[in-house]
């Protein structure tokens, strides 16, 4: 005869296993459930502690909307020219390296916050074709600090409902980057909970030209009549036809500069731009709710006059 006790499962526990001479215990960041069995064994009574780690699934953790926003009013895609890096690096003394390594952290607490509060698609510009021109050994780092960001976040990603795409010329991108997102864009393209763009090696006049030579061989091979060609089958030749939202509703840049640099040329015709002198690896949460107040307060009238 014997007795089984299951307590509430603690989410770090001390698990120990006794024997009548030794007792070891290990720590567990697991969820637990100890078994406790009582036998007799002679005249004395002995205690045997059994513990079972089962492995906890995780979901993400959401942040709450905060009460000066309201979900009715939340855009379906905010996209974002994270800018500053470089110089936040050099104010405080360290490498741009450095400065990029915070920036995608900066990214991650982006997309937590609007995977939480209900925006659908994030658009970041990582890389544009004018980025070349920059240090090599920062253009390299930069490409491995994607490919490190993709592997150690896909299956979290996955699990979550995310789907991630890549726009741009990724042709020129290191072969291991390539495969890296080739494989991430397969895995996730059947997710529809939230859909991050990353723009790499992408600019906006080179989007429009893609789609232009697109129709042209469409017209040469009669599959389409030049007379056929208006804005809405052009923007489905854009690199963004790749989500339900092509158009941002909300285009934040950071570090004070006043431009688009070249991102979503077309896309962005109908957008509503903040701008923010906050480098980008310091944009947060506070930030973040400032554009989106300043966003829902805001009257889109798409040319219907003033009032």
């Amino acid at each position: 005869m014997f007795s089984l006790r299951l307590p509430i499962p603690l989410q770090k526990t001390l698990i120990t296993y006794s024997t009548p001479n030794t007792t070891t215990s290990y720590n567990s960041n697991h969820y637990s459930y100890q078994n406790f069995l009582p036998y007799s064994s002679k005249p004395v009574t002995k205690r045997c502690t059994i513990s079972m780690a089962f492995k906890r699934e995780t979901s993400p953790v959401l942040e709450a909307l905060p009460a000066d926003l309201k979900a009715e009013l939340m855009p379906k895609h905010v996209a974002v020219i994270m800018d500053g890096n470089g110089r936040w690096a050099k104010m405080k003394g360290l490498s741009a390296s450095a400065g990029h390594d915070a920036g995608m952290k900066s990214f991650k607490r982006m997309l937590r916050l609007c995977y939480s509060w209900g925006v659908k698609v994030l658009s970041v510009f990582v890389f544009s074709t004018d980025n070349w021109n920059r240090p090599k050994v920062e253009v390299e780092f930069l490409f491995e600090l994607v490919e490190r960001l993709i592997h150690s976040q896909i299956e979290e990603w996955k699990r979550d409902g995310i789907k991630i795409s890549m726009i741009g010329d990724t042709s020129k991108l290191p072969s291991s980057l390539q495969r890296t997102i080739t494989s991430a864009e397969e895995n996730t393209k059947e997710n529809s909970k939230f859909h991050i763009i990353m723009a790499v090696n992408y600019g906006g006049k080179s989007d429009v030209v893609q789609a232009c030579k697109s129709l042209a061989k469409k017209v040469r091979n009669d599959l389409i009549l030049l007379e056929d060609i208006d804005e809405n089958i052009l923007e489905n030749e854009l690199e963004t036809n790749c989500t339900e939202f092509p158009y941002p509703e909300l285009l934040i840049r950071t570090s004070g500069e006043l431009r688009i640099s070249n991102f979503l040329l077309w896309q962005l015709a109908y957008t509503e731009f903040f701008f923010n002198k906050i480098l980008w690896p310091d944009f947060g949460k506070d930030e973040f709710i400032e554009a989106l107040i300043s966003f829902q307060h805001r009257k889109k009238r798409y040319g219907g006059g003033s009032y």
